[in-house]
């Protein structure tokens, strides 16, 4: 299960921060791998921290001159394919693609 691995790597990030971690708050990419809800339901299996999440739209750069949000083709269990909405092609990402852990929240319930 890929989305155990994620919600882990971001446990283990904002636990680097020390204390008593009572909130997080993450950014999920438009591309990223995972979507919102997946990492939600994978955090509650690991941690009883208040979670907010939100999504970043994704960017691309393509080499036609398109610059903005891709098209999604598909959104596959841990693949998103995407292209270009002006020409087809695959663009590169700009943006949108990561998970960032944003703010670590300490002091109990």
């Amino acid at each position: 299960m890929h989305e155990m691995h994620l919600a882990s790597e971001l446990v283990e990030e904002a636990r680097r921060e020390g204390g008593d971690i009572c909130e997080i708050e993450a950014e999920v990419g438009e591309l990223a791998p995972i979507t919102c809800e997946e990492l939600l339901e994978a955090l509650g299996k690991l941690v009883d921290w208040q979670v907010r999440l939100s999504e970043k739209q994704a960017c691309v750069k393509c080499g036609c001159g398109f610059a903005g949000r891709p098209s999604i083709v598909a959104r596959e269990h841990d693949l998103v394919l995407f292209k270009c909405p002006k020409c087809g092609r695959v663009p590169k990402v700009l943006e949108g693609d990561a998970i960032i852990l944003k703010a670590v929240l300490k002091g109990g319930k």
